[in-house]
């Protein structure tokens, strides 16, 4: 944690961060919860200045480590959202996917965080494993909307490089068909879209902060920050990283490359585009699609009608 302070204190200089100004703070990783509550005070003694007095501060916590009483804890540091890896509650599912815990984990430790008083709680949905049906999706979210949460993510499985799923690739198993019924589901409980892969009754700021291409500091091993178009890359190498948190790689990105970003962030979230960022050539090409009712404009603003096509739609544009 030293090293960890050491970073976040030369950070919030370096961006200029004055009182009173931080929206959010997202601790995440997925294992914050597995780190005692009272490790955390001197980071929040830090930072506590420059938080709004309505600021979001979210932990991501894994339901086997997430105790009732780190739960506490965290809640009088300022904690006010918790977002836990719960993944399914189906224990044949969850052992395939190689969670620790269980399906009364997960359900203990949202009850306990709803009892607690945290007034945000989320959970993490994986979707299109080989093992996905309707009926055992449907069960999950029956499960889920039976607790007191207020937004899920839903996640297809994907097979990252280095995980143990990466020889065995056909454990993953997308269909559209399978993909609109989990939304569709979601939609159906009142948890609106507002992001290719976030619902709720509750948006999260944190996440809206990103699609809106604002500011952030990253601060930790593999953590990033970005600032004014320059991306800020602590070492992933965590015994580097503590010996020398200041050791941070800058990355300059182009005016194409921002927009990029901006196109692909906002098609796939309620943040959309404004015009003022395209070409000549790419305004005409998104007011074609608006035509063809791809695309929904609003004043100066282009919003995607379908975020599973974000992507196809942002490539037409550019290109």
């Amino acid at each position: 944690m030293r090293s960890l302070h050491l970073q976040l204190a030369h950070e919030l200089k370096k961006f200029d961060v004055k009182e009173k100004e931080i929206e959010t703070v997202f601790i995440g990783g997925g294992t914050p919860s597995t780190v005692p509550a009272k490790l955390y005070e001197k980071i929040f003694d830090l930072i506590s200045p420059y938080l709004q007095d309505d600021a979001e501060i979210t932990t991501e916590a894994n339901p086997n480590s997430a105790s009732r009483s780190w739960i506490e804890g965290m809640k009088a540091l300022g904690i006010n959202r918790i977002s836990f890896g719960v993944q399914s509650f189906d224990n044949k599912k969850l052992k395939f996917l190689n969670r620790a815990h269980n399906r009364d984990d997960a359900i203990r430790a949202v009850t306990d965080a709803s009892h607690v008083g945290i007034q945000n709680i989320s959970i993490d949905i994986i979707y299109a494993t080989m093992l996905d049906t309707k009926e055992l999706l449907q069960e999950d979210f029956k499960q889920a909307f039976s607790l007191p949460i207020n937004h899920i993510s839903a996640y297809a499985l994907t097979i990252e490089e280095g995980t143990p799923f990466e020889k065995t690739p056909d454990v993953a198993r997308e269909k559209l068909s399978l993909t609109n019924f989990v939304f569709e589901t979601i939609k159906k409980h009142g948890f609106s879209q507002y992001e290719i892969s976030n619902f709720g009754t509750y948006k999260s700021r944190h996440n809206l902060g990103y699609w809106q291409y604002k500011n952030y500091i990253g601060a930790g091993s593999g953590a990033v920050g970005c600032k004014d178009g320059v991306r800020y890359y602590p070492s992933t190498d965590i015994e580097f990283y503590i010996q020398n948190p200041l050791h941070v790689r800058e990355e300059n990105l182009s005016a194409d490359e921002q927009k990029a970003e901006k196109l692909f962030l906002g098609l796939r979230s309620i943040v959309g585009v404004d015009e003022k960022i395209f070409s000549h050539d790419e305004l005409q090409r998104a007011n074609l699609l608006v035509s063809e009712k791809k695309l929904l404009k609003n004043e100066s603003v282009f919003y995607n009608r379908d975020y599973l096509l974000s992507d196809e739609i942002a490539l037409f544009i550019l290109n």
